[in-house]
This record gives C-alpha cells, sequence and structure tokens, in this order.
C-alpha cells in the first residue's frame, strides 16, 4: 500500500487496527471454532452512499482478509419507507464495489415469524408488555440523562393480558398508534435506550415481500441482534452511532439464550463538503436539486459510478480511511486523489476541445489527412497506440490563445511557437476577431521537420497543446461536475439548512464540444484522461450515439486546494 504522496511501505509491516486484533485473538483462542462469518445490513429505504462503502469495504474485507464469508442482509423492518428499488439498487452497488455475499442473500423479513416468538417468550418471562400510552406520553416518562424514568401504567400487566394483548395486535385488532409491544427492563437505567424501548409496533402498510401477511413490526434494536444470532454472525460490525446501542443488542440476546453475535463499532465515515443522511439525500431528489439518486454530484454509490468513480478508487480510499474508534472528518480531496491516483496509471488518452475555435495551418493542403501515431496511455506500455487525424483546419481550445501575453505564457500569441500534441510545431501568422472581438480563427504554420519523435528542425516550443481535426471530429456534450456544497460542514456554520449551501457552479453544461474519432464509440464505464482537461467518462444516462454526453470525474489537479 502507498500513502498520499506516493511514498510506499511493506502492507506486511502495517500495524493492526482494532477489530483486526479482536479478529486474531478471537482465532488464536478458537472462539466460535474459528468460524468468521460478518454481515452487511443496509435498510433498503435509500440507495447506498460513500459511507456505506466503507462499511462494506470494512465488513467484506475483514472477513476476506480472515478466510471468512459475509451475508448481505436487507434490514426491512420499516415498510413505509423502503422498496424493491432500493433493494435492486443495493445489490448492484455491493457487486460492482467487487464483494460477493458468499455466505448468502438474508432479509429481517425472512424472521418475522421466529422474531414474533422470541417477542412472545419475552412476555412469558414477564419481560415485556404491553403499553397503551401515545408515544408523547411515553417519551414524558422516560426521563432525561441522570434523571431517572417513570414506569407506565401498563407495566405491570399479567403475563396472560399481555399474551392476548400481542395476539390482538398480530390479528389487526387494534388500531395504528393505539399500543405497542416494550421490553421491560429498567426505567431508571443509565443508557436512556434501556428504559424499557418498544420493541414491536402497528403499521398496516403493505410490505414489499410479505404484502399484508403482517401488521405488526419488530423495531430495529429488537430485530438487529437477533437476525446476526439466527445467521451465526461471529462478528457484527457498525458505526459508532450503534455503540449506546450494544448494551439492548447484548441484553436481547442474554434474555433469550441465544447464540451470542457480539457487536463491535467503528468510526462511520465523515466527509467535508457532503451530505451522508439518506433522509436528506432524499430530500434533494425529492426537491429536484439533483438529478435523482444517480446524480453525479451525489455521494452515493450509483452518482459515483455514474459520474466515473472506478471501485478500485474507492476500495483505496476506503484502505486509506482504515478503521478508528472516533469519528473524524476526511477531507474529500483524499477520495479525489484517490481516483486520480487509479486512474492516470490506466485510463486511456484522448483529446477533446471544449471550447473550440478554429486553428487553420495555412501551409498544409486543402484536404489533406495525415494519420499520426500517439500513445493510449504513457503510464502503461502495454496500452499500445492509436491513430489521429492531421489536416489543415483543427479544433483549439479559445483558453489557448492570447494577443496580450507576458514571458509566463507558454501557450499560443502572436510571435510565438507551440507544440501540437503528436503532431507539429506551428508558429502564429494572424488571427481572425468577430465584431464583438472575439477570436474565432487562429492562423499557423507548421515548422519544417518538426513532427513528434522525428523532429529535427531545431525549433524548442515551450508549451504544448491538444488539438481536434475538424474533418473527422465528433461533437458531443460535455458536463463539468464540481463539489455540491459550498460549506466544508453544509450542515454547520451560520444557516444550518443545508439546502442554503448548494454550490450553483456545481454543474457547468458545454455543448458543441469536438473530441478525436476514436471517442464516437467510447463504451459506457470506460474512463478517458482528456488530455490537459481531465478524466471523462460517457454518461450511462444521457448518452446516446446520435447525442453523445460526458461527464467529468475529476480534475487533473486539486484546483479547491489553497
Amino acid at each position: 500500500m502507498s500513502n498520499q504522496d506516493g511514498a510506499g511501505d511493506d502492507v506486511a509491516k502495517k500495524p493492526l487496527n482494532f477489530i483486526e486484533q479482536k479478529i486474531e485473538a478471537d482465532l488464536a483462542s478458537g472462539k466460535n471454532n474459528g468460524r468468521i462469518l460478518t454481515r452487511f445490513p443496509p435498510e433498503p429505504n435509500g440507495y447506498l452512499h460513500i459511507g456505506h462503502a466503507k462499511a462494506i469495504c470494512v465488513s467484506f474485507g475483514l472477513a476476506s482478509k480472515y478466510g471468512g464469508i459475509t451475508n448481505l442482509r436487507f434490514d426491512d423492518t420499516n415498510p413505509e419507507k423502503e422498496s424493491v428499488e432500493y433493494v435492486d439498487a443495493i445489490r448492484r452497488d455491493v457487486s460492482w464495489l467487487g464483494f460477493e455475499w458468499k455466505g448468502g442473500e438474508y432479509y429481517t423479513s425472512d424472521y418475522f415469524g421466529q422474531l414474533y416468538a422470541f417477542a412472545q417468550q419475552l412476555i412469558a418471562q414477564g419481560q415485556a408488555y404491553i403499553d397503551d400510552q401515545s408515544p408523547e406520553e411515553m417519551a414524558a416518562q422516560k426521563g432525561a440523562p441522570g434523571v431517572s424514568g417513570t414506569a407506565s401504567p401498563f407495566r405491570d400487566r399479567s403475563i396472560e393480558e399481555n399474551q392476548r394483548l400481542f395476539e390482538e395486535m398480530k390479528e389487526g385488532k387494534h388500531a395504528e398508534g393505539t399500543c405497542v409491544l416494550r421490553a421491560r427492563i429498567d426505567m431508571a437505567h443509565d443508557n436512556m435506550l434501556l428504559r424499557d424501548p418498544v420493541i414491536y409496533r402497528i403499521k398496516f402498510i403493505e410490505h414489499h415481500r410479505t404484502g399484508s401477511e403482517w401488521v405488526i413490526y419488530p423495531m430495529y434494536d429488537f430485530a438487529h441482534g437477533q437476525s446476526d444470532s439466527m445467521e451465526g454472525i461471529t462478528h457484527s460490525l457498525c458505526s459508532l452511532e450503534f455503540e449506546n446501542h450494544r448494551p439492548l443488542y447484548n441484553w436481547f440476546i442474554e434474555a433469550l439464550g441465544i447464540f451470542p453475535s457480539e457487536q463491535t463499532e467503528f468510526a462511520r465515515l465523515n466527509l467535508n463538503y457532503t451530505i451522508m443522511s439518506k433522509r436528506k439525500l432524499l430530500r434533494l431528489v425529492e426537491e429536484n436539486a439533483v438529478d435523482g439518486w444517480d446524480d453525479p454530484r451525489m455521494p452515493t454509490i450509483s452518482g459515483l459510478r455514474r459520474r466515473g468513480y472506478t471501485p478500485e478508487a474507492i476500495r483505496e480510499f476506503a484502505e486509506r480511511v482504515g478503521v478508528a474508534k472516533r469519528n473524524n472528518t476526511i477531507d474529500v480531496g483524499l477520495l479525489e486523489w484517490a481516483l486520480r491516483d487509479d486512474l492516470n496509471r490506466r485510463a486511456p488518452r484522448a483529446m477533446a476541445v471544449l471550447n473550440p475555435i478554429k486553428l487553420i495551418v495555412l501551409n498544409v493542403a486543402e484536404g489533406e489527412v495525415e494519420w499520426l501515431q500517439t500513445d493510449n496511455n504513457p503510464e502503461d506500455p502495454e496500452a499500445g497506440s492509436r491513430e489521429l487525424p492531421f489536416g489543415r483546419e483543427l479544433w483549439m481550445e479559445a483558453e489557448d490563445f492570447r494577443v496580450d501575453v507576458n514571458k509566463k505564457w507558454f501557450r499560443l500569441a502572436p510571435g510565438r511557437t507551440v507544440r501540437l500534441k503528436s503532431a507539429y510545431i506551428v508558429e502564429y501568422v494572424n488571427h481572425k476577431e468577430d465584431e464583438n472581438g472575439q477570436v474565432t480563427e487562429v492562423h499557423v504554420n507548421r515548422v519544417a521537420n518538426s513532427k513528434s519523435g522525428e523532429d529535427t528542425s531545431g525549433v524548442k516550443a515551450k508549451g504544448t497543446l491538444h488539438w481536434v481535426a475538424t474533418s473527422h471530429a465528433v461533437e458531443a456534450e460535455v458536463r463539468l461536475y464540481d463539489r455540491l456544497f459550498l460549506s466544508e460542514d453544509p450542515e454547520g456554520g451560520e444557516d444550518a439548512n443545508f439546502m442554503n449551501n448548494l454550490n450553483p457552479e456545481s454543474l457547468q453544461v458545454l455543448s458543441g464540444c469536438q473530441l478525436e474519432p476514436s471517442l464516437g464509440e467510447a463504451p459506457v464505464g470506460t474512463v478517458y484522461q482528456f488530455t490537459r482537461l481531465g478524466y471523462f467518462t460517457v454518461d450511462s444516462k444521457y448518452s446516446k450515439p446520435e447525442n453523445l454526453v460526458f461527464n467529468r470525474a475529476v480534475t487533473l489537479k486539486d484546483g479547491w486546494k489553497g
């Protein structure tokens, strides 16, 4: 593994993180008979984001490292917000990242019958009761940190009455919101989550898998640990926000006398300039601030994929972030660096002109076309080469020509010479302007004997420009994406409404861009380095053969530094 500035270190000498230390201690002691079984348990109520990508890499990666396997389990206990669309998207994202759920695919809804039986067991043991109070009344009785709560007036109902009422809840005989099943633990406990938490509630909503079979649904805290236990999960890895939930996780397992899955928490991923809440990401989608969950400005895995991110870059980013015990905020520049580092080594090169003006080579005959060889990737000798057409009329970037320049200007200007990438050195002759003073054409002469790779002209050109021959150019729309938020902390500062921190320049759409002919058949999923411009990929959503659309994945350098 290498660090961000490119210096290498020996992978074998990398210190173990605290979860690796725990797993190795468990293996050494023979715990769980040497089995390692982890799980990734997303709720299918939205698309996965880069924070989930880190969790995926941790759970799948650690299991793989120690010869174990991983389950994919959908935590589908809230039918109000869940859908098959989200299930399919999650499967697609995990697979695209390069992971297989060799332990199997499961759903918490698979266990609804057994979870109901577990709830019945708690009632029979005097450890659960039906509460008829309103949510507001229960919340008021919970107390506060350091202040004991007060018992529900229904806490001491008989086991028989609780059993009857719970059965009636299951049969749909009670209206939604009129009663719940609570665990009977301790209303004075220091951990507020153990003050008789709700474990079942009524919801008359169709479930995406079980339909109308159930009208009562388990709460996450009740379903999670038992689902882990039923699957025999040895290492239940989750983010630090669930640290306070661990005592409750353990309480249920102990009260039910089932396989003791063990929960371990690690720091969740926090990125600056980024929102990580699925609820808030959904708001961006619903209010049309972005073009759906897969908008390339979104931190969703589908958005990153559409933008041009590679699974290798995301996995490397997760590896560099590492596994820590304390939360901190990571610079999004590290994610962008990981992509640049990956693409620089393997992205094929191509030439494209995004803001074109004509470049006329006066001493090349009209209609003459010469095919020139150029490397597909100078970083990869095995990438081979391709041919580019060169002729009298070319496209060049408008920004690459100025009339008034200083000594630090190394592009084209009156009295200057430049090299055209993989072609010839050219020298300025004159230029044309429109009625507004905008340059529309630049005229040059080709320097004799200056062909790239065969140059004997003796002329030294300080600058090199990219170009595209007009005779074979492919026209396209190019979308320049930038960070979605202006603030490092979109939810902080004087204005905590993240919708007010949206970057109005996060998308710039350029039409009439001119690309080299090889890009006319560019496949979806391949990312190219456009010479001098950045990394770009075909848009998987809107691009068509007759109307090409390319997205900028990332610039060549971090433009936000300084």
